[in-house]
């Protein structure tokens, strides 16, 4: 069987996010992945990560 590392399978899951959000014409900025990757490593929680996903997007970063 095959088993991911906790990296390998972040770095799956943000490309498979990068393909959803370009569906939609939406990128993800490395910004995003740096904030995507603190939540996965429980650096930040879930509410602080939504604040700096809003206050980017208020930027236009």
């Amino acid at each position: 069987m095959f088993y991911m590392s906790k990296e390998e399978k972040f770095n799956f899951d943000i490309e498979n996010l990068r393909q959803d959000f370009a569906i939609e014409n939406m990128n993800i900025t490395e910004s995003d992945i740096e904030v995507l990757k603190r939540f996965s490593n429980n650096e930040i929680s879930q509410s602080e990560m939504i604040d700096l996903f809003k206050g980017n997007t208020l930027k236009g970063v």
